[in-house]
């Protein structure tokens, strides 16, 4: 006799979203949702495009985000009935249907509730991603721009604005750096799990016949803040270097130098801007992220001092936080989650949320003394 039972699934899914509703302040987001409305209905919006886009953007994210989470409960009670009218009916169609929105709501779910730990004082700001090639020649600038690709896919997938900084190509293969900024909701929180030294294993397209190469990528990632513009900085402490955007191979791809290069004295940061129209833009650019990054290291300076004063030590990630295997095994594994993925080329293809996921669920599991 047919019969499709999905009680044990539902029940989990059930109890699950209910522990999210209990977190999440869907009071917060509607009254988001109308402040973003009413900035966006302004008839003078569009004098700042600039603006105009943060905030319509803004308003589209949380009212998906929103939907997101009103919907899940109605998407429920539809699965429950899915299932009653496949057993009344004995549809084989029906209860594939059934089986496949499971597996969907599980998704969206896990998704959700990942979301839930984003509680960092910064987590729900946009990124600021850089990416640096470090040891391994050739291999390392290839590999920094596999990088680049891999999170650019990824935000693609999630329909995130990307808008990107900075690009210092190497002479030889891929890039040396690369800056670019996602600029949506929890988007800070959700790839700070990135940060930190990536490696990479294979046979080295650039070496001798069948030799094995391990190359390294550092990725850096900081909140967009629009309080680092507070931040002062004395004209006396940069250095301000202007020169010609490049492509690959070193070719002119401005008829003027625009490109911009700050280096902050005081503390030897160096923030490079080349992708915007004008000098002007390309300072600003500079300026904020260069901003940002003070403002951090300033905090993070004053919470080391405090440790130290408690007298406890707390232990970094470590130097490599992922592997990368392009032989043999063909495997991705993160070193701090033990979560792996199989296949590579789908994860440089942008198929990230996995690995995020784990590396969110681990980040608020680490015990913090």
């Amino acid at each position: 006799m047919f019969e499709l039972d999905l009680s044990t699934e539902i029940s989990a899914l059930r109890a699950t979203f209910r522990e999210i509703r209990a977190v999440v302040d869907t009071d917060a987001l509607e009254a988001d949702i109308a402040r973003l409305s009413e900035e966006a209905g302004a008839p003078d919006l569009w004098d700042d495009p600039a603006n105009a886009q943060k905030v319509t953007s803004a308003l589209s994210h949380r009212q998906a985000e929103l939907k997101r989470i009103t919907g899940i409960e109605s998407r429920i009670d539809d699965l429950e009935v899915l299932v009653e009218l496949a057993n009344e009916a004995g549809d084989e169609d029906s209860a594939a249907e059934a089986r496949a929105e499971v597996v969907a709501l599980q998704k969206t779910i896990g998704d959700l509730e990942v979301q839930t730990l984003l509680d960092g004082e910064y987590d729900d700001r946009g990124a600021v991603v850089t990416i640096r090639s470090g040891a391994g020649g050739d291999d390392a600038t290839d590999f920094a721009e596999m990088l680049m690709r891999m999170y650019l896919r990824w935000a693609e997938r999630h329909d995130y604005p990307v808008k990107v900084l900075d690009i210092s190509y190497a002479e030889g293969a891929g890039i040396k750096s690369a800056t670019f900024e996602i600029d949506a909701p929890y988007l800070y929180g959700t790839l700070s799990v990135e940060a930190g030294t990536h490696r990479l294993a294979r046979i080295s397209p650039f070496g001798g016949a069948d030799k094995r190469q391990t190359s390294f990528a550092a990725v850096e990632v900081i909140p967009i803040m629009e309080e680092a513009k507070e931040v002062e900085v004395p004209e006396n402490d940069i250095r301000v270097d202007v020169f010609r955007s490049s492509g690959p191979g070193g070719q002119s791809v401005n008829t003027t130098d625009s490109a911009v290069r700050i280096t902050h004295i005081p503390t030897g940061i160096v923030v490079s801007m080349q992708n915007e129209k004008s000098q002007i833009q390309n300072r600003a650019a500079a300026m904020r992220v260069l901003q940002t990054r003070l403002l951090l290291a300033k905090r993070e300076e004053e919470a080391a001092q405090k440790k130290e004063l408690a007298g406890t030590i707390t232990a970094s990630w470590g130097d490599q936080m992922r592997s990368y295997f392009l032989y043999g095994q063909q495997l991705v594994k993160d070193l701090r989650t033990g979560y792996e993925v199989g296949n590579p080329a789908v994860v440089f293809d942008g198929d990230l949320d996995g690995l995020i996921a784990a590396g969110i669920r681990w980040r608020k599991q680490k015990p913090t003394d």
